[in-house]
């Protein structure tokens, strides 16, 4: 059984890198095919799945890797119910809203977890 590794991104995509860079980890373990990687955006991360992404931080990380992250059609997880969701526009990759309890199931089988 490959190891599972979730990677919660909170952090403010308009003010640091840190989505992005966490966007890039999550695509470069992912592709090793070594572990079963997911990413959860909460809060404002979730601008990184948006139409526009040319106001965050390091912009072509999102255009670049997000895809990568996302490889064999796993939708991102992101917090159900914030306002972000709806100012999202057109996205082009699949995501799947997720309750703060089913959170907690994502992290306790998780074998790994990473918070950006």
């Amino acid at each position: 059984m490959i190891p599972s590794v979730l990677v919660l991104v909170s952090s403010d995509p308009t003010v640091s890198s840190r989505p992005a860079e966490a966007v890039r980890i999550a695509a470069g373990v992912g592709t090793w095919k070594k572990a079963d990687v997911r990413l959860y955006l909460h809060g404002p991360a979730i601008a990184a799945l948006g139409e526009w992404v040319d106001h965050l931080k390091d912009d072509d990380n999102f255009t670049r890797y997000l895809p990568i992250a996302t490889d064999g059609g796993r939708p991102v997880l992101v917090e159900a119910g914030h306002p972000a969701i709806a100012e999202l526009g057109e996205t082009t990759l699949p995501f799947e809203e997720i309750t703060p309890s089913q959170l907690a199931d994502w992290v306790r089988r998780s074998t790994y977890t990473f918070r950006f």
